[in-house]
């Protein structure tokens, strides 16, 4: 297994592989076959928020009875959850103090 220390920005959406490359939130020890899950999973949030974009100009669809706004909520858990399981303690903490963190754990077992 080959660790690697990265840089996950959640804010830019991408990993970089040194710290001062660009401002970042996490720093996360991962073997390199999870940074294209990261990548995959930022791809698939940049989608689904076009399709927000799209169903926001259908006036008569709800805001919250939507499932594309659904899929952008799964995909942002499952990103916030791959962080927590590679992060160190202080990034830990702080991600399960979000307030959808207990959520975002139910994903992955159903």
């Amino acid at each position: 297994m080959d660790l690697k220390k990265v840089y996950v920005s959640v804010s830019h959406r991408k990993v970089y592989i040194y710290p001062d490359e660009s401002p970042w939130e996490y720093e996360i020890v991962a073997d390199r076959e999870i940074i294209p899950v990261f990548q995959k999973l930022f791809e698939q949030l940049s989608d689904a928020e076009m399709s927000n974009f799209w169903r926001a100009h259908i006036p008569i669809r709800l805001y919250h009875l939507d499932k594309e706004n659904d899929e952008y909520d799964i995909r942002m858990k499952k990103l916030y959850a791959l962080i927590h399981e590679f992060s160190n303690e202080e990034s830990r903490s702080l991600i399960e103090s979000l307030p959808y963190f207990n959520e975002s754990r139910r994903v992955f077992v159903e």
